[in-house]
């Protein structure tokens, strides 16, 4: 799938899912990068953006990841999120997350996000992600 048809099938499918706020930069087979313009809502006290947005940020780079690569199946879930918390994001910079597919197969697909603040060279934040892949119709 296209980041456009990516787009249409989400805004279709799970109409509040971009209340986060993401932005799609690319998708390529088993690749998504997925940017987060940081807003006030992101932000928890002492002015990081939060854990619980940045793995909401990671699921999404995956699933669009996978989306990319086997079209669009809604019933596909995540079945294990494991993220090590690196650095504080900057709150004045976007966070992009990179996801990729390192082993796609029938049933299950692993993949690893790596998030970084807008301009630094240095990971935020690096997961490991394992979605369930439902059995064809």
């Amino acid at each position: 799938m296209t980041a456009a048809e990516i787009e249409r099938f989400i805004d279709e499918t799970f109409p509040k899912a971009r209340s986060l706020g993401w932005v799609i930069d690319a998708v390529a087979h088993r690749r998504a990068t997925v940017r987060l313009p940081v807003a006030d809502h992101h932000l928890r006290p002492g002015g990081t953006v939060s854990g619980p947005t940045l793995m909401a940020l990671t699921d999404t780079a995956m699933y669009f990841a996978l989306l990319a690569s086997i079209g669009p199946v809604a019933l596909a879930v995540t079945t294990n999120l494991n993220i090590n918390f690196l650095r504080r994001p900057s709150p004045d910079h976007d966070v992009v997350a990179e996801a990729e597919i390192l082993k796609l197969g029938a049933r299950l697909a692993v993949g690893q996000v790596t998030i970084a603040s807008e301009g630094e060279d240095e990971p935020v934040a690096h997961a490991t992600v394992t979605y369930s892949i439902p059995p064809a119709a």
